[in-house]
C-alpha cells in the first residue's frame, strides 16, 4: 500500500484546512486509516482513526469537536477536515494504515504510511 498526503498549507488561526490521504496498491477498503502529526522536536502524536467501513471513528482530545476523519473506499481516499484551527495543530500530518481490524493510537502499530504534509497555523 502506498499512501500519498496532501492539502496542507499556512492558515490563520480559526481557519480550515482539509487533508486528504490517496492509497493505491492492495485493498484499501480493508485498512484501518488513521492520522497522526509531529511538531518539531516532539513525537509523533496521534490525531484521530477510522475503521473499515467508516462507521466508527476515534479522536485525541486535543482535537475532538474539530477535526473530522471520513473515507471513501470506492476512491480510495480517506479525508481529515480540520476546523477552527489553532497554533498549536502546527505540525507535519501523516496518514497511515494497517490490515488488522483494530484500533490503536500507537504509531508503532501502523505497517504503512504517507509522506507527510505540513500544517502552519499563525496566531
Amino acid at each position: 500500500v502506498q499512501l500519498q498526503a496532501s492539502g496542507g498549507g499556512l492558515v490563520q488561526a480559526g481557519a480550515s484546512l482539509r487533508l486528504s490521504c490517496a492509497a493505491s496498491g492492495r485493498t484499501f477498503s480493508s485498512y484501518v486509516k488513521a492520522w497522526f502529526r509531529q511538531a518539531p522536536g516532539k513525537e509523533r502524536e496521534f490525531v484521530g482513526i477510522i475503521n473499515f467501513s467508516g462507521d466508527r471513528t476515534y479522536y485525541a482530545d486535543s482535537v475532538k469537536g474539530r477535526f473530522t476523519i471520513s473515507r471513501d473506499n470506492a476512491k480510495n481516499t480517506v479525508t481529515l477536515q480540520m476546523n477552527s484551527l489553532k497554533p498549536e495543530d502546527t505540525a507535519v500530518y501523516y496518514c497511515a494504515a494497517d490490515p488488522r481490524d483494530s484500533i490503536s493510537a500507537i504509531a508503532g502499530w501502523y505497517s504503512y504510511w504517507g509522506q507527510g504534509t505540513q500544517v502552519t497555523v499563525s496566531s
